[in-house]
């Protein structure tokens, strides 16, 4: 790659976008590089900026907007001329602090799932466990109607329409070239509750079977016996590419959710994760399972 080419996933400007928050974690750690690269320290930087040390970290972990000002004089500091570079830094810095394609006004995506998405978008691994629905990157759109409409499809508002769309795009990020890596776990209940009925759970077990033969997805299914030893909620934990980007677990609620980014917390589900991996059915014993449950509902 060129000295002065902007390293970023593939879909930036297209359809499938991953968005701002990914924006913002590209920028960041470029900035981050060039000032160590600069020999710059943050508080420096800071002082640089009229800002302090911690708005350096905060802005090269991505998890600030940007001001124009701030990254042109940050560039100027760290030594980044006029090269195709800065200016394509610059402009990833404007476009970070453009709303996502899933941030539209209404009620669609309250804005604490907001954050989620963008942080999805962004992750190159994302690990599932899930107790009570298939996970929402799975779903078929029938079965996710059946669950944002709280099992009445007929009667669905259109705000309720709108969320299930917006399901189904984040999909597409499994489609994208630089595709995150899925790995999904869930609790073998979930494969009998019969959401949306049995012509749409059966539906949507043979979807699970097809999406888990691609090379980036893996499911397992955890079976009855075992249900109740692994965490007492679902969980997701999403992976970046940035190094200085840390490993974040997301624990949504009804009406909220929680990001836990602090090393003891995320090493605690990780351990979790890695424990339920290994009672959980293998990928081919998961298929098998999913293929008999399937038949039995024709």
């Amino acid at each position: 790659m060129a000295e002065n080419a902007l390293e970023e996933p593939d879909g930036f400007g297209g359809p499938d976008d991953p968005g701002p928050t990914a924006r913002r974690i590209i920028v960041g750690a470029q900035l981050k590089r060039l000032r160590e690269q600069a020999s710059v320290t943050r508080a420096a930087a800071g002082y640089h900026i009229r800002g302090s040390e911690s708005k350096i970290s905060r802005m090269e972990s991505g998890k600030v907007g940007f001001k124009h000002r701030d990254v042109d004089d940050l560039l100027t500091l760290y030594g980044e001329g006029e090269t195709e570079r800065r200016a394509r830094l610059l402009e990833l810095a404007t476009q970070a602090n453009e709303a996502g394609w899933w941030q539209r006004p209404g009620e669609a995506v309250p804005d604490w799932f907001s954050e989620y998405v963008g942080l999805e978008a962004a992750a190159v691994r994302i690990q599932a466990y899930e107790l009570l629905f298939v996970p929402g990157l799975l779903q078929t759109e029938d079965y996710a109607r059946a669950i944002v409409t709280r099992g009445r499809p007929d009667e669905a508002t259109p705000t309720e329409n709108e969320r299930v769309d917006v399901r189904m795009k984040r999909q597409r990020i499994l489609d994208r070239p630089d595709a995150p890596r899925l790995w999904a776990v869930i609790e073998e209940s979930v494969l009998h509750r019969p959401i949306g009925g049995h012509q749409v759970l059966a539906a949507q077990l043979e979807h699970l079977a097809e999406r888990s033969r691609r090379p980036n997805i893996t499911l397992q299914v955890l079976p009855s016996e075992l249900s109740g030893y692994g965490s007492e909620a679902a969980f997701t934990m999403l992976r970046f590419a940035a190094a200085d980007v840390p490993d974040i677990t997301y624990i949504e609620g009804l009406t909220g959710a929680l990001y836990l980014d602090r090393r003891a917390e995320v090493e605690e589900y990780s351990r979790s994760m890695d424990q339920l991996t290994i009672d959980a059915l293998s990928p081919d014993e998961t298929r098998s399972l999913l293929a008999k449950l399937s038949s039995g509902l024709d």
